[in-house]
């Protein structure tokens, strides 16, 4: 990394164009920035330099929407801030492409799906046209279906940089890497195998969450609750020992009378004095006969329903924590397709329940559940209307049908789920970094101890990291998932279902006595866990992973703490004992006109490359940094067009201050040279500036950029609006040569600190000004707070009041608001006017009273203590304007 510029270097002339505009700016400067290696990271440094981001690397499966340009502006802008306080920022960029997004795109886009037991074709390509109807699209290979996957992940993470280029991301684009590329797989089963080695992946058949859209297993943290209609139906199950018939019946009611014919006992509370009698003994279950056990459990809710409930195999988690404590059989029926068991289950010995059964064998649960009720209307062991409800159904956060809970033989990774031990290890993890904002903490506290289980990591798909194990056959071909056969470091990456396992040819696979390799991958957040690891060359580079990390900070959306930020805290503390960043920035959500959020699911995104070309990168950036962190912010068209005047003004400005003569040496660095600043006025801008400088430099260190480009906008808007149109007769010479030199200094001091306050929010305008007057780039110079930057502004600051300038721009509006009442123009002159306000406000108003006049066109002020208004400190009345033959021509 360069050396920070203190901006005392000069061209050998100023330069500025006649018509300065903010067109061609993004592609002229990212040229010139890729070209000088403005953003690259310097390796040869020490840890106490590095200022280092765990960037959240996006999904490529697609376009980028407004949502992203909003998320990692704000990261950017932090960036910047910490390179010109003189840290070397390590800002890398990755593509998160493996896993089902990538894998539905390709689907999509190419008309496609996989068929692993399909033959490889080389060479092959897709139709040129995809077929409209899924049962139409060609049908090919894994290895053909990756190809593809690889193939379009590449040129749409082209797409991505560009955007992310225009938009001004002072990333290093050499520090790019791919959750699938062979870095990262290596990395990720490196680490899965370094968690099996310490006992914390481990393999287990159990009950499991399952999407049957995918076919996939899927996570707890990828659960999601969508409200859907739905209806309790009263089931009666029956007693053997009951006096008659109405007491024989016991009335269930359930909104899954589908899953009856895998009931397994039934459950009310063990306070509940209804069912005390029962608990120990059996009931028959209507259509099918089966006999149940009758328990008590705590979680039963006497006030839900009748307040005695079946216990299916499985129906909900509720269900699996019963089964689990209570001991129970597992009579599981719907499988990996959704679909019932087409064999009728040998727990069902009734004829009657087996000729009914026949009824639901292969039915999807819909078609079911349906059936079912039939039946039970039919048989009369039903009561009533079904009751509608709607209620919370859990979904997987990318399917579009309820998910399932079937039995699997999955893998899994100890995250606290089941040991309480680990959970508070992993709550005092998160008291080891910042969270900003503060509040957000809680989402990760709260998530940790709602856990009922570990983290599932494998899935059932075919883009993604290999879960890198073989399993050995016995003699009859069955796989001995007890001693897994792992591959040596050096192998690493490999993929099980190409290579053969260690000590085995390829004619043994799946043969008796030979092996079989695993056919999953790992979840996608199993590699994204590991990003800092990844980019950091965990494994690979310890000297280098000991400049960066921990990370300084991770930025992303606070909807994925429980998922990104959560696991990457547990790979962190199991493979390197850490928490892996010292400060996470968590960004809110982009929120349509209706206060929804933005996604691509539901269609009310906006593409950003469109208000990038429409508003300019400078403008989009301005409206994604007026956001606090953690706030969910509405699109807003009318805040890009704030920035692009913003950054006009930016340009403007600069051309008047730079042709009235205004040069780099013109800048105040130090006491002497602050001394040439005299004027009560040009003191007082330099007192708001170094006021300004000070309150944005403590907003940016507690990481409230918002905050830093409020206090930086307000004060520039002064410094325009007021400074500028009060100064103009005294820049030109009107008032003498050291009026006009204390005037230019004050100019040039200003420019100089603006350009670098403004610098991370608007980098393409401030570094085009900053080239007029300057050598090398904006971004590489000393922020104002820092170095001898302030040394100059605090002096001459020092000696003056910050509410001169306030209140002569006052007086000055008063004096223009005369005459646009008496409608006339601004040139015209003012024959004598009266100026009344309190002692302290008239003892600053003669600060800057010579440029009062000039500005106002005064010939005479009158001063008076008497107010008019009792709740004003300062008016300007009794204003006497020449007749307009007597305007003198401007």
């Amino acid at each position: 990394m360069a050396e920070l510029n203190q901006g005392i270097d000069a061209p050998a002339s100023v330069t500025v164009p006649d018509r300065p505009g903010l067109e061609g700016l993004e592609d002229k400067l990212t040229a010139r920035w890729r070209s000088e290696g403005t953003y690259t990271f310097d390796p040869e440094t020490t840890r106490e330099n590095v200022y280092s981001i765990d960037t959240p690397p996006p999904t490529a499966s697609g376009s980028l929407h407004v949502g992203h340009v909003f998320s990692y502006t704000q990261t950017d802008v932090m960036a910047r801030y910490q390179r010109m306080c003189g840290k070397n920022v390590f800002y890398p960029m990755g593509w998160d492409d493996n896993g089902l997004p990538t894998e539905r795109r390709v689907q999509n886009y190419y008309g496609v799906r996989c068929d692993p037991t399909k033959p490889y074709i080389e060479g092959y390509r897709p139709p040129e046209t995809p077929a409209k109807n899924q049962r139409d699209w060609d049908v090919i290979s894994r290895q053909n279906f990756i190809e593809l996957c690889e193939e379009l992940a590449v040129e749409d993470e082209k797409v991505f940089e560009n955007l992310f280029t225009q938009l001004g991301l002072s990333v290093d684009w050499n520090l790019t890497y791919r959750t699938i590329d062979d870095v990262s797989r290596a990395v990720s089963q490196r680490a899965f195998l370094k968690n099996f080695a310490q006992g914390d992946a481990y393999l287990a058949e159990a009950p499991t969450m399952w999407d049957v859209t995918f076919r996939t297993a899927v996570a707890q943290a990828e659960v999601e609750d969508q409200e859907r209609d739905g209806a309790y139906h009263r089931i009666s199950f029956h007693r053997h020992d009951a006096a008659d018939e109405a007491s024989s019946r016991i009335w269930i009611e359930t909104t899954r009378p589908e899953l009856l014919a895998s009931c397994v006992a039934l459950v009310a509370h063990p306070d509940d004095e209804r069912y005390q009698p029962l608990f120990g003994s059996t009931v028959t279950s209507p259509l099918f006969g089966v006999e149940v056990e009758v328990k008590a459990h705590p979680l039963a809710q006497p006030d839900k329903g009748s307040g005695i409930a079946m216990i299916c195999t499985f129906g909900d988690s509720t269900d699996i924590t019963w089964w689990r404590e209570l001991n129970l059989p597992t009579r599981a029926l719907i499988g990996r397709d959704g679909r019932f068991a087409a064999e009728t289950p040998e727990w069902i010995t009734d004829e009657a329940g087996r000729q009914r059964y026949e009824r639901l064998a292969g039915a999807t649960v819909f078609s079911a559940q349906k059936a079912v009720i039939e039946m039970l209307n039919e048989t009369g062991e039903t009561e009533g209307e079904p009751r509608k409800i709607t209620h919370p159904v859990k979904f997987f956060e990318k399917g579009d049908k309820p998910l399932e809970i079937v039995t699997s033989r999955q893998w899994y990774l100890r995250n606290g789920g089941r040991d309480a031990d680990r959970r508070a290890a992993l709550i005092e993890r998160g008291n080891e970094f910042t969270w900003h904002p503060g509040h957000m903490q809680a989402r990760y506290t709260n998530w940790i101890d709602g856990l009922n289980g570990d983290w599932l990591v494998s899935r059932q798909r075919f883009f993604g990291v290999p879960i890198p194990v073989w399993y050995p056959l016995d003699a009859q071909g069955e796989p001995d998932y007890e001693h897994p056969i792992v591959p040596d470091d050096a192998a690493l990456p490999i993929d099980p279902i190409a290579q053969p396992a260690p000590g085995y040819t390829a004619d043994q696979r799946d043969v008796p006595g030979g092996f079989t390799g695993d056919p999953d991958v790992l979840d996608t957040w199993a590699t994204s866990s590991l990003t800092p690891q990844i980019v950091g060359r965990w494994s690979r580079d310890d000297a280098f992973f000991e400049k960066v990390f921990p990370f300084d900070l991770r930025p992303q959306g606070h909807d994925i703490i429980r998922t990104w930020l959560f696991s990457t805290v547990v790979r962190a503390d199991a493979l390197n004992g850490a928490a892996p960043w010292r400060n996470t920035a968590l960004s809110g959500w982009i929120l349509d006109p209706d206060r929804k959020k933005m996604s691509k699911s539901k269609g009310n995104v906006v593409v950003p490359s469109d208000i990038l070309a429409e508003y300019g990168s400078d403008a989009v950036r301005y409206w994604a940094a007026s956001a606090k962190l953690g706030a969910d912010t509405a699109y807003e068209v009318a805040q890009m067009k704030i920035g692009r005047r913003l950054a006009i003004k930016l340009l403007n400005a600069s051309k008047f201050v730079l042709n009235l003569g205004a040069t780099a040496d013109s800048v105040v660095r130090d006491a002497q040279g602050a001394a040439v600043i005299t004027n009560p006025l040009d003191r007082s801008l330099l007192r708001q500036l170094s006021d300004a400088v000070q309150q944005a430099t403590a907003a940016f260190d507690r990481y409230d950029y918002a905050r830093a480009l409020n206090v930086t906008e307000t004060f520039f808007w002064q410094f325009t609006d007021d400074y500028v149109e009060l100064i103009k007769d005294r820049a030109y010479g009107g008032h003498g040569e050291g009026e006009k030199e204390s005037v230019v200094a004050t100019l040039a001091t200003t420019l100089d600190a603006l350009l670098r306050l403004l610098a991370p929010f608007q980098p393409f305008a401030t570094e085009e000004v900053w080239g007029w007057w300057r050598t090398g780039s904006v971004h590489h110079t000393a922020w104002p707070g820092h170095g001898d930057t302030i040394a100059g502004i605090t002096a001459a600051g020092s000696e003056g009041d910050p509410e001169v300038l306030t209140v002569v721009a006052r007086a000055l509006a008063g004096i223009r608001k005369a005459k646009s009442t008496a409608k006339v123009k601004q040139r015209t002159a003012v024959m004598t006017a009266t100026i009344r306000g309190t002692e302290s406000r008239l003892a600053q108003l003669r600060g800057g009273v010579a440029d009062l006049q000039a500005a106002g066109n005064v010939e005479h002020l009158e001063y008076s203590p008497e107010l008019t208004n009792p709740e004003s400190d300062l008016e300007v009345t009794d204003v006497e304007l020449a007749p307009a033959e007597e305007t003198p021509a401007s």
